[in-house]
């Protein structure tokens, strides 16, 4: 889901997939793409002295994939105890009824249509599951439904895509918009200030190691493009085609659809603070 190039905060090396903190494994799917990245993130999150296990974002419908995920929760002596998704992109949430199906969990997200049982996820909402605590942090922007999980005990929050390993991410016009995206990033920012969160495990890319570096990157880079989508308009590109063809030229064609839905949703904003 991004379509920049840059790498904010510090990523860290080394394969993508495998252990992250001392709570975290990451398996990753193969379904590496210019919008995905090297493919999206599946998180296995437990308590090292748990049999229990929570695993976020199960990705594409692939059941080698999903057996794959199942397969190391269960060489860590461990068994999948509930599926929770950061949104519903087919590219994170796709194979959740099948991995439910292969697991015999509950589906726990924001949207009731994703949802498989009676749970959903909200503001404030803990989850302790096999004494592990995730913190539900809601984050809109990139899609309404976007939420992540603050992991206290590590020092780390799992973003789904509101902030990737690589690049910067896209706010899916007209479901995402900037303000709450924003929003979204100035939350973030207070995990890292307020609630010694250093270390980001996002929905695609590597692990980043430096929280408020990577967050105060975000909130620069969308108030640069702002200032340059605001500079195209008053320069006479009216359409967000011809605005996306001015601010991000260097930037791959391939991508310029997915540009354009971000620039769609920078138009609303300027619009609804009277800036155009």
């Amino acid at each position: 889901m991004t379509y920049a190039s840059a790498l904010p905060g510090q990523p860290r090396g080394g394969s993508i997939g495998g252990p992250a903190t001392d709570r975290s494994f990451c398996v990753l799917a193969p379904n590496a793409s210019p919008m995905t990245l090297d493919g999206t993130n599946t998180w296995i999150v437990a308590e090292p002295d748990s049999d229990l296990a929570v695993v976020i974002d199960p990705g594409p419908l692939d059941d080698a994939h999903l057996k794959d995920v199942i397969a190391t929760v269960e060489r860590a002596g461990r068994r999948v105890a509930l599926t929770l998704l950061t949104h519903g992109h087919p590219d994170h949430a796709e194979g959740a009824a099948r991995f439910a199906e292969l697991t015999r969990t509950s589906v726990r997200a924001l949207d009731p249509a994703l949802r498989l049982g009676d749970e959903g996820l909200g503001l404030r909402d803990v989850i302790t599951t096999g004494g592990l605590e995730l913190r539900v942090v809601p984050t809109p922007g990139h899609t309404a439904d976007s939420l992540s999980f603050h992991l206290p005990a590590d020092g780390a929050v799992l973003t789904g895509d509101t902030v990737l390993g690589r690049g910067t991410t896209v706010v899916a016009h007209p479901d995402g918009r900037l303000g709450d995206y924003l929003d979204s990033l100035r939350r973030l920012r207070s995990l890292t200030v307020d609630d010694g969160v250093d270390t980001v495990l996002p929905g695609h890319g590597p692990v980043l190691n430096d929280a408020r570096g990577v967050v105060e990157y975000y909130l620069a880079h969308r108030a640069n493009r702002l200032a340059q989508v605001e500079t195209a308009v008053e320069d006479g590109h009216r359409t967000p085609s011809e605005v996306v063809a001015r601010v991000y030229a260097d930037v791959d064609r391939s991508l310029w659809p997915a540009a354009e839905l971000s620039v769609r949703a920078q138009l609303d904003y300027l619009c609804e603070h009277g800036l155009i």
